[in-house]
């Protein structure tokens, strides 16, 4: 196989550049090819829909897609659902990951489920309510009324914003950061308050539908001032919507002081937080974004390491020669990757017949994507659960059933290709892990443990819940031998003095 089947639908000036750098050895190409030809889209299908560098924004936006994909005799149907969706979200879908789908099976590709929404989706009484209404006025209300459970905050987040107390003694609150864990700090600049496309399973839908206590942060010397009071921060990240969209103007001001100034010495990363490699990788392999690799180059030269935070959930995402090229230009200019995966039905999780998690086929496709993220020498961070957050209900599967998943897979890898965590569910306590199982007096319990706490306290401290095959949210787990976990009171009194601390000076 040439290297013409690869590259076919590379534009010219793309093209350059990955020859010019070696971006797509031809032994790579086949390799990956060869070995899981089930998943691959490295070689070019005549399945091009979707004309180059173009996004599809909102209802107008789907409905060309419709357009489009009836001219060439494909129905997906169901759009009066769909747009209901994107008035209660946002959408958006660049060609890039629309000429990545299998439009002769769309129903089966996780690709088409990430990016297109689903009947179903939203609840069916929301849906039928919103399909009987008689006048704009009324969906828009059937809208607005939805949109107040869509608990976009999950896990308390709200209470996550830094402050300190400037020179002049004026307490200064970041409202566009979130310090939950000691080490990291996270922020949510003004730059990257957009998304190349939209996943369907966002949990970040407060920042990529503009909601008003979106976290948003303009002040970057506000960053400074902080990160210099707190020296136990070695780890910024910069998410959104997505840190790809930061302009290497921007990204240069935050990164620029953290090398010069010895008070910075403590910082030793710092991360980006993008799906630009799933929906739009050409932008990584442009001229101009030349810049921004200097910069990737000048942190790694400088000790602290650039690392770019991905959300790959299936092969699917990473099979195409763009994805491939841009990963290797990341990594040649100092990035490390890796990929915090979440576990979502439809997308890298499937039901059997029996209404029930089809085990297998789901956990081969997490045991190929870590093969084939190893293969690109990718690091395999974590799998985590569906967050409570959206619509939840569509997207989770039972917590018993997703061990069995991570059981399968943590055993049939090798360590090296291993997540580096066990399953785990964002909370207002923390990062929560399920362990395994285990029996005490005959019952069978779930094993649980904090991969990241309120208080670092809790950490690696294993308790244990009774087993459910039921529950799909960590949090409504029972307590095994007492009627609170260990660290429900002291919880409390963090969110108390957290809310009564920005209450006060945010009100």
């Amino acid at each position: 196989m040439e290297r013409e089947h690869f590259i076919r639908h590379l534009p010219p000036d793309i093209r350059a550049v990955v020859e010019e750098e070696d971006l797509l050895p031809l032994g790579l190409l086949r390799r990956l090819h060869r070995a899981y030809p089930q998943h691959s889209g490295l070689v070019a299908s005549d399945d091009h829909f979707f004309p180059d560098d173009q996004r599809y924004v909102g209802i107008e936006g789907l409905r060309r897609i419709d357009e489009i994909l009836r001219s060439h005799g494909i129905d997906i149907g169901h759009m009066p659902e769909r747009e209901l969706f994107i008035h209660v979200y946002r959408f958006m879908a660049t060609s890039h990951v629309l000429n990545s789908i299998n439009w002769r099976a769309f129903q089966q590709d996780p690709l088409y489920h990430l990016v297109i929404p689903q009947p179903g989706m939203i609840p069916a009484d929301v849906t039928e309510a919103y399909l009987r209404a008689t006048s704009e006025e009324e969906r828009q209300r059937i809208v607005a009324e939805h949109r107040t459970r869509t608990n976009p905050h999950d896990g308390k987040q709200k209470l996550n914003k830094p402050w300190f107390v400037d020179d002049s003694g004026t307490t200064q609150i970041l409202d566009g950061s979130q310090h939950k864990y000691p080490q990291c700090q996270l922020i949510f600049d003004v730059e990257t308050q957009n998304c190349f496309a939209f996943c369907t399973y966002c949990f970040r839908h407060a920042q990529v539908r503009g909601d008003e206590d979106m976290f948003l942060q303009r002040d970057i010397k506000h960053v400074h001032d902080y990160v210099k009071r707190h020296k136990e921060i070695t780890d910024i990240l910069i998410t959104g919507g997505d840190a790809g969209f930061i302009t290497p103007e921007r990204f240069a001001q935050y990164i620029e002081p953290i090398i010069e100034d010895p008070e910075f010495t403590h910082v030793r990363a710092i991360r980006l937080g993008t799906r630009v490699l799933t929906y739009y990788p050409q932008k990584i392999l442009r001229r101009s974004y030349d810049p921004m690799l200097a910069l990737l180059r000048r942190l790694r030269d400088n000790g602290i390491q650039p690392a770019v935070m991905v959300h790959f959930s299936t092969p699917r995402e990473v099979l195409n020669p763009a994805t491939v090229a841009a990963i290797r230009r990341l990594q040649n200019n100092g990035a490390l990757i890796r990929s915090q995966s979440p576990i979502m039905r439809n997308v890298s999780l499937w039901l059997g017949p029996d209404g029930k998690v089809d085990v297998d086929k789901t956990a081969q496709n997490w045991i190929d994507l870590a093969n084939v993220m190893e293969m690109l020498s990718i690091g395999f961070h974590s799998m985590y659960c569906a967050r409570p957050t959206g619509e939840h209900h569509y997207f989770s599967a039972p917590l018993a059933e997703l061990n069995e998943v991570f059981r399968k897979v943590y055993r049939s890898l090798p360590s090296i290709a291993r997540p580096f965590r066990h399953l785990s569910m964002t909370s207002s306590a923390g990062k929560i892990s399920i362990l395994g199982t285990t029996e005490v007096g005959g019952q069978k319990l779930f094993a649980l443990a904090f991969t990241q706490g309120r208080n670092p306290e809790w950490i690696d401290k294993v308790f244990l819940a009774h087993y459910d095959e039921k529950e799909n949210t960590i949090v409504h787990l029972k307590p095994f031998d007492s009627d609170k976990f260990f660290f429900e009171d002291e919880l409390a009194e963090i969110e108390a003095k957290l809310e009564q601390f920005l209450t006060l000076y945010e009100g």
